[in-house]
Formats: C-alpha cells, structure tokens, sequence
C-alpha cells in the first residue's frame, strides 16, 4: 500500500493546493518563499529603475523640478545628465532589492504559522502583523548599505561612474564601516509600513477575493487566480506607498547629505522646518507610479513564481 501512493503523494503535492487536500504541512522556513522573492524583488525594482530615479532625484532637488510630474521631471534629468541617467544606481537596485525581497518574503512566510500558533488569534491579522514588522526590519538591515550606495549613485555627481563594489568601497573608506549603515532607522522607518501594508494586505484582500467568487459559484477559484493576484496587489500598492512615503522622503534626506550626518530626529525636524507637513509627501505623485508598478508586478510574479514552485496561491 504504501509503494502504491507514495508515487500519487509525491506527485500531487507539486501542485499548489494538495498541501491542503492531502492534509500536508508546508515545511517551514520554506526555501521556495525566499527564492520567488528575490526573483521578484529583483525584477520589478529593476524594470522601474527610471522611475526610481526620477522620484529620487525629485525629493533630492526639490527646488529644480518644483512638483513637476514624471515626464517633466525625467525630460529635465535626461536634458541635464542624458539619458543614461536614468539608469542610475540599477546595480545596487537588482541586487539589494534581490537580497531584500529574498529576506522579506521567506521570513514573512515563514514567521506566519509560528505567530498564527503563538497568538491563538482566530483573526489572521494580528500574527501577519508581527510577522511581517520583523521580516520588514531584518530586511532593512540587509538592504541599507545598498540602498546607500544607490541614492549616492542617483544623487552625488561624484558617484556617477562608479559601480557597487566602488561606490561601497569608497562609502566605507570615507565614513568607515558604520558609514554603511548611516541611515538603518529611517530605512526601518519606511520598509517596516511598507511591509506591513505590502504583504499583509495582499494576504488578507486575496483571501477576501476569494471568498467573494467561492460564495458567487460564478467561477471556480482557480478560474481566477491571475485577477485575484493583480486585484489584491493593486489595492497592496496603494496602501504600501501611503503609508511608507514619508520615511521614503526620510531616508533620501538621511542619505543625500553627505557632509554633515545627522541622527533621525534631526533630519525629521529639518525637512518639517524647511517643507511643512507637505514635506513628508514630496514626489508621491512620482512614487505612485513607482510603487504601483513595482508591487503589482512583484506581487503577481511572486504569486506565479511560488505557484511553479508548488507552493499554493496567496489567499487561496
């Protein structure tokens, strides 16, 4: 009996929702979760790397875009730098990002289940939370000296020509190893929501699109994945980039000023002195574009990535 569905077990639980049928714990950390996100992450940062740029570079100079939108602001940066310009900084975007997305999504996942066990909670909000505020900062501490080294890259001319392991060379011989990690509590500032809303809403509206087609029995669920994906991403970009952009806005600040470093506090008071409340928001417009595309398509293509991977649909 047992060499007769030992072939039928193996070969079903390839398949994205026999974990469930069979009864089968999805093994935990999974390496799969970490492999579709760094494929993920480093792709959809990668194919807006322009975008980036522009609404980088919009919240470094204020003042010479003056809340121009992303076309007249890409127009002006292609007119001052050409337009190679827009691809600044897309080494440490694919490979930071790549680390980052690995590290967020397979401790996200992984952290779910323990939480979910921990906190006896009969709402699944809660455990997601914590899960992904510590998957949200242990990916901050990975992603911070490449991020560093991308916005120097984006917005210090002297930076321009160099490549990751120059820009990063050159940050530590300058500020010392630290100097890598100069900025980690606005990163936290702004990938901890961005976390938070990102993935935790992406699981909840998922398995709410769910339960809306299952009690419409207009179409089987897996009839719909695709539109329940990009449905649940697009309403995750929305909540990911208000919630994060002003520790966005923190972090360019943090990191453009390269003279004179300053602690948190400090520059959280100067770009309220120097911008108001509306401060805390510049580029948004810009960041919408971005965000938007990077997480829609992130969110989608890790769906699909950890469906081929036999693992089952978020939501699902």
């Amino acid at each position: 009996m047992v060499w007769a569905t030992a072939p039928l077990i193996a070969c079903a639980i390839d398949h994205p929702v026999d974990h469930d049928i069979l009864n089968i714990p999805i093994p935990v950390p999974d390496f799969r979760y970490f492999i579709s996100g760094g494929l993920c992450a480093a792709t959809s940062h990668g194919i807006t790397t322009p975008i980036d740029v522009v609404k980088t570079r919009v919240q470094a100079e204020p003042e010479v875009f003056q809340d121009g939108g992303l076309l007249e602001s890409a127009q002006i940066i292609i007119e001052k730098d050409g337009l190679e310009a827009l691809l600044g900084g897309l080494g440490p975007t694919v490979i930071g990002y790549g680390i980052e997305g690995a590290a967020k999504f397979g401790l996200y996942e992984s952290l779910k289940q323990p939480f979910l066990s921990l906190l006896s909670s009969s709402s699944p909000t809660i455990p997601y939370f914590f899960a992904s505020v510590l998957a949200g900062a242990a990916a901050s501490l990975l992603l911070c000296p490449l991020e560093r080294a991308r916005i120097r890259t984006v917005t210090d001319p002297t930076f321009e020509e160099k490549n990751l392991l120059v820009g990063l060379s050159r940050i530590t011989q300058e500020e010392g190893p630290s100097g890598l990690f100069r900025g980690c509590s606005a990163m936290i500032c702004k990938q901890v929501p961005y976390t938070i809303f990102k993935q935790v809403s992406f699981d909840l509206v998922a398995k709410m699109l769910y339960g809306i087609v299952a009690s419409a029995t207009l179409f089987a669920p897996a009839d719909v994945k695709l539109e329940v994906s990009v449905g649940a991403a697009f309403c995750a970009s929305i909540l990911a980039c208000i919630a994060s952009h002003p520790g966005d806005v923190l972090l360019t600040a943090t990191f453009q000023d390269v003279s004179s470093p300053k602690p948190l506090p400090s520059v959280l008071s100067n770009v309220y002195e120097q911008r108001g409340i509306n401060g805390f928001f510049t580029g948004i417009g810009t960041r919408f574009y971005h965000v938007g595309a990077i997480i829609t398509s992130q969110l989608v293509l890790y769906d699909f990535i950890k469906q081929l991977l036999g693992l089952p649909a978020t939501g699902s």
